[in-house]
């Protein structure tokens, strides 16, 4: 069993699924910011550095300082 740190007040847990190009970064970066949260990406290919174009990842520009995790962390 994990056991997880009380060391920082942890909001609410929002999951957001969905078909390819609906919206859902644009959606997820806007709750982010209004509930001072993260990005977690559970995508297959923007995973890979590189793959830019493809994958529609958001841009520098569009994370707008939202910490962004599990993009770009592997190589094709």
């Amino acid at each position: 069993m994990m056991e997880y740190s009380s060391q920082k007040n942890q909001g609410p847990l929002v999951v957001i699924v969905g078909p390819t190009a609906v919206g859902k970064s644009e959606i997820a970066i806007e709750l982010a910011l209004v509930l001072d949260g993260e990005v977690v990406t559970a995508d297959s290919m923007q995973v890979y550095r590189g793959l830019d174009i493809g994958t529609a990842k958001p841009s520098l520009e569009e994370r707008r300082g939202i910490p962004h995790h599990l993009i770009d962390i592997c190589e094709p």
